[in-house]
């Protein structure tokens, strides 16, 4: 829990924990591009930017965010859906809490039926514990598809650097018509060009080749599949991240189209 990940491109969606003797128990959902930042505000009051409902209420705690949507109208969406259950078409077989039920515990059934549903079941998501004390205690009360990683530990929201665009740009001026599809042999404009998130792999390939390998059971939308030059499994969510600049540094390991109903 010491260590920090520090993550470009972020949209959250989180869940507060209040600690105050007075509201103890009761829980807020959020989403942030920024979860330090966002805490800071709730805990400082609407002065500070907090919501109103958590305004004169806290100490908050932020137990656990939601991450890996592949942009802010996403990560609304699931916002709304979190906070509105029995108004989504997508979670009406959802029962309503039972009295006896704790306002927390009922939060983390909700989550675990939006991560069976789509579209959120087909998203690269990360289901990550922000206290180390709720992980131990509620992180059996979650199950989520086999693609989508928990864990535990601090994160921290960064910028996209400018500079990265301009190699990029670079890049692609100066190999586009060099580069050989690693699937179909033919050549690659940048434009089309999808890369292995492994630095080691020499992956390089049209996009829609590597879409038609990881499409299974004539699903539309690819979720995962094996990289077939160096034979990781390879979420989709983090290739389209790495081809659009969203993974400055990556160091050498693996890691929406509806209405808000």
């Amino acid at each position: 829990m010491n260590d920090k990940e520090v993550l470009e491109h972020f949209f959250g969606v989180y869940l507060l924990y209040c600690t105050n003797p007075k509201y103890k128990g009761r829980t807020y959902i959020g989403y942030t591009v920024d979860p330090c930042r966002r805490l800071k505000q709730h805990n400082g009051g609407k002065d500070a930017g907090g919501a109103w409902k958590t305004s004169n209420r806290g100490p908050w705690n932020m137990v656990l965010i939601v991450h890996g949507f592949p942009n802010s109208t996403s990560a609304l969406r699931f916002e709304w859906a979190w906070q509105h259950p029995h108004i989504s078409r997508r979670l009406k077989h959802v029962p309503k809490k039972k009295s006896q039920q704790k306002v927390f515990e009922y939060c983390l059934q909700i989550l675990t039926e939006m991560l069976k549903v789509g579209p959120w079941c087909r998203l690269p998501l990360t289901i990550r514990w922000l206290d180390y004390e709720f992980f131990k205690e509620y992180s059996s009360c979650i199950s989520a598809p086999m693609h989508m990683p928990m864990c535990c530990g601090k994160v921290i929201s960064q910028k996209i650097k400018k500079s990265q665009n301009g190699a990029l740009n670079g890049m692609e001026a100066s190999s586009e018509s060099s580069i050989i599809c690693s699937v179909c042999g033919l050549l690659v404009q940048y434009r089309e060009l999808v890369q292995c998130i492994k630095p080691s792999c020499l992956l390089e390939a049209h996009l829609i080749c590597l879409a038609d390998i990881f499409c299974k059971n004539d699903s539309i939308v690819p979720v995962e599949g094996i990289c077939p030059a160096c034979n990781s499994n390879i979420l989709w969510g983090d290739l389209i991240r790495k081809k659009i600049g969203c993974y400055g540094n990556l160091q050498e390991a693996s890691s929406s189209d509806d209405d808000y109903m």
